[in-house]
């Protein structure tokens, strides 16, 4: 048995310590916003949505804390160690374009659905129960086992450092994040996210450099020299070579993690919220800039780190000498954990323990508020008490934060038990996750998707995926268990044939039986009020700078009934909903679809247009570039120099930097207001006090 890095005692301070502070700044933090900025979590919009007011330097932090899982940084140094120098590139590349695609799906949505809550209220409108229950059924499945499996990894990888028992670590990881998110709602997860961020981001630099240039690696040459006289073989790349991207292995896995990725976002309504808790103005931004940065964890971190195992694992300075790292290690994420005792000392593999805990705990808290959501707003306001209070729906939104934290740590041992690891929940995830994507992207691209296909083509494409898997598992392995469904060839096909089919599915059972909807009926999804508080409704407005020269309207509003008529409200000429009245906002889901109004002025429309057409184009731009114009040239029989490494790492390391200057130095820029208030306010009241 490997030695252990660091003690229990260790392990459970840190986790519980942690998860004490945690709770106490969101619980001071809500005091403050409630206090001195009016909003409230006590409150339906603001618990779920933040009241769809969040800014772009805040949203950017928390797009990108809800994709650096601990998979981003941990995992991909320990799968470098594997496949080398090519896997970072695959992984980021991987992250890169579902964000951009994100924006686009955020920015429509916004246009169409303007007061949508989650996903799922969306395929609710368009196509009744049936369809709702069988997305509320591939969301859940989706949440529970990407939320369950990163429990159970950095459960596995805690264990793995302290001796802590798994079991334990299972429980305790999410046991603070549930107390911070009851209280706090959505608002607080953008908070702690930013917190987990701006924490995970230094540490991760400050290991990758400490790393980098200590005595025994000796800089980037020294890395590159050490790499290259390790003569390990790995098979499936280029003459063996960790320094070249042509690697077999690492193109497959880059592969299956872009659909299973992409199946954790768009099948998971926590992602969706973020955008729908956005301004109007911040989403595409805040989310096309974070696909940009994001590269930099797993292209800088990955590399450093993993290499940096192999430079060292046969020497006397190897923390567990002679003895090297064995394949189950390897896939419990133990890569980054022995480099940083074996480097840097028992401080910084401390520092990795606060890094892992950062990491999960800010995707549990996501996952609970997308969870809680689809009970309290999917589940019991749909089908149990349509007519319940805001205080009610609350309530409900908090008991299912408790539950899913309860669930998911239950899970978790489940998984533990059953002998699955982060590896396998890596191709099985996107076979069961995935068949539910595309349906999901035509409800809000395509008016001609049927209800019939809605319904029919996830459950073709679940049972098509499933059926590849495993007989390709039987056909590769000779036999279906544990270990032959997480073999690369059949998980790949397996998803590969889970993410495409359902579209062609949904075709041609929709040409078949042709029907059109009527995009105006989206508009019926309301804001959750209540007359007994002060009324949630914020209203998505441009910012005052580009609304100055915005023309006044006249008694009749026939300025902005003119400008509107212009614009139509859907791309792709679809005809627009009458104009907004100058008067109070009425409830739609009561009045006729002919007298629907949107509740988004004309200019407000405008440039959300604006915003879609550059969302669609960079999405365009990045996919060509992350994925085919930059790794694939370089997929050749090559291995890299000494010179073009030497510039590799040092732009993955200017990126790391970039990263640091977008989600955490803007966000307090872009806040700067609202902190200000919040100063003043207790400035204010302290002076009053004496």
């Amino acid at each position: 048995m490997a030695v252990e890095l660091l003690t229990q005692a260790d392990g459970y301070g840190i986790i519980v310590g942690l998860s004490v502070l945690f709770c106490l700044i969101i619980i001071a933090a809500v005091r403050i916003q409630k206090r001195y900025l009016s909003e409230d979590s006590d409150q339906s919009e603001m618990f779920m949505v933040a009241n769809r007011s969040v800014g772009t330097g805040l949203t950017a932090s928390a797009v990108f804390s809800s994709w650096m899982w601990i998979n981003e940084s941990v995992f991909s140094a320990a799968y470098t160690y594997k496949w080398g120098v090519a896997l970072p590139i695959w992984w980021a590349s991987g992250l890169s374009f579902q964000i951009a695609l994100m924006a686009v799906l955020g920015i429509v949505a916004k246009l169409r659905v303007p007061y949508a809550h989650t996903s799922l209220e969306i395929i609710k409108m368009r196509y009744g129960k049936y369809a709702h229950w069988l997305f509320i059924l591939l969301n859940l499945v989706n949440n529970v086992f990407g939320c369950g499996s990163m429990i159970l990894a950095g459960a596995q990888l805690v264990t793995g450092m302290t001796g802590m028992h798994v079991i334990a670590a299972c429980i305790l990881i999410p046991a603070g994040v549930v107390t911070y998110t009851a209280v706090g709602g959505l608002k607080a997860t953008f908070l702690t996210d930013f917190l987990h961020t701006t924490i995970a981001l230094i540490l991760l630099i400050y290991f990758s450099l400490a790393v980098l240039t200590n005595e025994h690696i000796g800089g980037i040459s020294g890395l590159y020299d050490k790499v290259k006289a390790t003569n390990d073989y790995i098979p499936g790349n280029y003459k063996g070579s960790l320094l070249t991207m042509k690697s077999k292995s690492s193109l497959m896995f880059g592969l299956v993690l872009k659909f299973g990725n992409l199946a954790l976002v768009l099948m998971d309504t926590a992602f969706w919220q973020k955008s729908f808790a956005s301004e109007v103005h911040s989403t595409v931004p805040a989310y096309d800039l974070v696909s940009v940065v994001i590269l930099a964890i797993p292209w800088c971190t990955g590399t450093i780190i993993g290499l940096s195992a192999r430079a060292i694992e046969k020497t006397p300075v190897w923390f567990d000498y002679p003895n090297t790292l064995t394949l189950t290690q390897v896939n419990s994420g133990l890569v980054m954990p022995y480099v940083l005792r074996s480097l840097l000392g028992t401080g910084a593999t401390a520092g990795l323990l606060v890094l892992v805990f950062m990491a999960i705990t800010s995707t549990v808290s996501s996952s609970m508020i997308a969870v809680s959501s689809i009970i309290s707003l999917d589940f019991f306001r749909t089908y149990i008490d349509p007519r319940a209070s805001d205080r009610k729906t609350l309530k409900v939104s908090h008991w299912g934060v408790v539950f899913h934290g309860c669930f998911m740590a239950g899970f978790a041992i489940m998984l533990e038990y059953a002998g699955a690891t982060n590896n396998w929940s890596t191709y099985f995830r996107p076979i069961v996750a995935c068949p539910g994507i595309l349906p999901m992207i035509l409800t809000l691209l395509w008016s001609r998707q049927t209800k019939l296909a809605a319904i029919l083509s996830p459950i073709l494409g679940l049972l098509s995926g499933v059926a590849t898997w495993l007989s390709l598992s039987w056909a590769w392995s000779g036999a279906i268990n544990i270990q032959t469904t997480q073999d690369q060839v059949p998980g790949l096909y397996a998803a590969i044939v889970s993410f495409f089919s359902p579209a062609l599915y949904s075709v041609i059972i929709s040409l078949a039986w042709p029907s059109q909807f009527d995009w105006r009926e989206f508009l019926r999804i309301d804001l959750i009020e209540d007359k007994s508080q002060p009324s949630s409704s914020l209203q998505s407005t441009l910012p005052s700078s580009e609304a100055v020269n915005e023309t006044p309207k006249t008694a009749d509003n026939s300025s902005a009934k003119e400008a509107y008529e212009k614009e139509t409200y859907l791309t792709g000429g679809e005809e627009a909903s009458p104009p907004p009245s100058p008067t109070r906002r009425q409830l739609n889901a009561q009045v006729p679809l002919d007298e629907v109004v949107h509740p988004f002025d004309a200019q407000t429309i405008r440039h959300i247009k604006k915003w879609f057409k550059i969302a669609s184009i960079y999405f365009v731009v990045n996919v060509l570039v992350t994925i085919v114009l930059w790794p694939l040239p370089l997929y050749r029989d090559w291995i890299f120099t000494k010179s073009f490494f030497g510039g590799w790492v040092t732009m993955a390391i200017i990126w790391h930097f970039g990263a640091m200057c977008v989600v955490i130095v803007y966000p307090f820029y872009d806040g700067r207001h609202e902190i200000a208030r919040a100063v003043r306010g207790m400035v204010k009241e302290l002076k009053g006090r004496r």
